[in-house]
């Protein structure tokens, strides 16, 4: 099913899609980025003409006012950039009134959003247990801005909504020790290191970890790309988690 796509926002993500596009029979008819040479620097009709699915990796400074945009001119549309999540329910209901079909997610990793249900079943099937303890820890290279990550927060509250014993999530150092209600979720920032992030269950006699690592970050264009092709001939509005599960079933 091939896809014709305007990308909103030609920075390296934006860049990896375009690269990547026919390798999931997608077209990239438009791309649209005020910085950058070549491309189209607002959001026309005249940009969107070709179009049936618009990707958007482009900074939270102009999401919100791209979104809309898209909106009005009625076309399916996948969001990669945060930083709006405080305007979801608006958002959603500017969707229903354009009649058009919305996906967004705050990460694109297929394999990560298949780890969370992991996670989830592994933390529930451990709670049953009482002589093991929960705990998560996450690396990223020294560049990056963050700590905690997005990822090891979502993963936090995957935890907290299965586990009868954990109420909270700690990120910051234990002092002077953690609480038993508290979920403690480590960050080390050094060198190089791709996005790791682990999940482990311990007891005293034996150690669980479930281990997720992004050895590329072409891995999040394949998710916008998956997710394109998806949300071509739906209308509605659904983050990549939905996206996941109906693939699943």
């Amino acid at each position: 099913m091939a896809v014709k796509l305007c990308l909103l926002g030609y920075g390296k993500m934006g860049k990896m899609i375009a690269a990547l596009a026919p390798e999931f029979e997608c077209t990239v008819v438009s791309i649209i980025d005020p910085n950058q040479k070549d491309c189209y620097h607002s959001i026309t009709a005249e940009a969107l003409q070709d179009a049936e699915v618009c990707i958007d990796f482009s900074h939270p400074s102009v999401i919100l006012e791209n979104m809309q945009k898209v909106l009005s001119y009625q076309k399916n549309m996948v969001v990669g950039t945060t930083g709006w999540f405080q305007y979801l329910e608006e958002i959603k209901q500017q969707v229903q009134l354009a009649g058009t079909g919305f996906l967004y997610g705050a990460n694109f990793s297929i394999g990560m959003n298949i780890f969370k249900r992991l996670v989830a079943e592994a933390t529930m099937a451990f709670d049953r247990f009482p002589e093991f303890d929960v705990y998560g820890w996450e690396m990223h290279h020294k560049q990056k801005a963050d700590s905690p990550s997005g990822t090891a927060i979502e993963l936090s509250k995957t935890i907290l909504a299965n586990s009868s014993t954990k109420k909270k999530a700690l990120f910051e150092p234990a002092y002077p020790k953690i609480e038993s209600e508290e979920l403690h979720f480590a960050s080390v920032r050094a060198g190089s290191f791709p996005g790791t992030h682990i999940v482990g269950f311990d007891s005293e006699t034996e150690t669980i970890e479930l281990s997720h690592c992004v050895r590329s970050r072409s891995t999040f264009a394949y998710g916008a790309l998956q997710a394109a092709k998806w949300i071509k001939d739906r209308k509605g509005f659904f983050n990549f988690e939905d996206m996941i599960a109906d693939v699943l079933c």
